[in-house]
């Protein structure tokens, strides 16, 4: 009997006409990809073909119909962890149907509290849920106050701290990953999630010492699906190096909770928390009640999506030019006026 839940489907509902057979997504290698299906009843993988006339492109965690040894169609995803293509021109697909993210960040340097709540707003925009795994806290005199600084940054999000070393936090994670959930893990070079993958599942998968000053060298190279034994799967994605986001507008509204009920408060509606009079952030700043910070990240985060949203839309971009030159024009006018 064909079982899906073993390769991390929440339940076994056929998607597949009778002449194809059930699959996943384990690495793409080009025109190939490594698939885990069911030839029989029981689970087996094999490299096959990408037929050429497929809609999309498959990526790790793609649920496939596989028919006379090819990949013949691709189930709609339910949830995508996406970035802005490095062409500027489109989103690149990092993984597929997942329902966590495990946000992987050390602290033996201290926590990145920017690079968490950029890889939180790419997590929710998701669409699956998220936990925050803080590695490495065997490493420092003070995983607390690391633990209250996340919890702070990401407002309703899990926070554990682990140690692949002494174990802390382990069991926790694996409870998670149980049977019928697909995970992965976000987070930059260095942060441990190879190390994570080993210590969680018993595993040797190959890892890189980090440098010295704290950054982080690539051990994974590409996109896999792992079986776990705690009966999930976890795919296992390379290191994040630029945090460029396309992100919608809840995914932000959720991670800078605080800033967005603040600024209901705001005496306009849309109010950019700058000099406006009648700011309900700039008010909550002054008083001591938010971190400027926040405020700063949440800005910066901002003017991201502008840009990403100009590199994809001419008239935008455009527009953005006409503004800029209005503006040198107008410094031009100034300088003469008063040299």
């Amino acid at each position: 009997m064909i079982n899906l839940q073993e390769l991390g489907r929440h339940d076994d509902e056929v998607f597949w006409a009778a002449d194809e057979r059930p699959g996943r997504v384990v690495i793409v290698h080009g025109p190939m990809a490594e698939v885990l299906w069911y030839p029989d009843d029981y689970p087996v993988s094999a490299l096959v073909e990408l037929r050429h006339a497929l809609d999309v492109t498959p990526v790790a965690g793609d649920w496939v119909a596989l028919h006379e040894g090819q990949i013949a169609r691709i189930e709609h995803r339910s949830t995508a962890l996406t970035r802005p293509d490095p062409d500027g021109q489109s989103t690149q697909t990092l993984a597929a149907n997942i329902d966590l993210v495990l946000i992987v960040l050390p602290i033996d340097h201290g926590l990145n509290v920017k690079a968490l709540e950029r890889l939180s707003v790419m997590a929710w925009d998701s669409g699956a849920q998220q936990t925050i795994a803080l590695t490495k806290a065997d490493a420092t005199a003070s995983p607390e106050e690391a633990l209250e600084q996340a919890l702070l940054a990401a407002p309703g999000v899990d926070v554990v701290l682990t140690s692949s070393m002494d174990g802390t936090g382990l069991d926790d994670l694996r409870a998670r990953l149980g049977t019928g959930v697909t995970a992965t893990m976000l987070g930059a070079s260095g942060a441990g999630k190879t190390t994570l993958l080993n210590a969680l599942d018993g595993r040797s998968e190959f890892t890189r010492e980090v440098r010295r000053d704290g950054e982080g060298r690539h051990s994974t190279t590409t996109r896999r699906l792992y079986r776990l034994q705690s009966g999930g799967v976890l795919l296992d994605l390379p290191g994040i190096r630029s945090l460029d986001l396309s992100a919608s507008e809840e995914a932000v509204a959720e991670v800078f909770a605080d800033i967005t009920a603040l600024a209901r408060f705001c005496h306009f509606a849309d109010c950019h928390h700058d000099s406006e009079p009648g700011c309900a952030v700039r008010k909550a700043i002054a008083a001591g009640e938010l971190d400027e910070r926040r405020l700063t990240s949440w800005l910066a985060i901002g003017r991201a999506q502008g840009y990403q949203e100009r590199r994809h839309d001419p008239a935008k971009a455009a527009e953005q030019r006409k503004e800029w030159k209005k503006a040198t024009m107008a410094s031009k006018r100034g300088r003469g006026r008063y040299a």
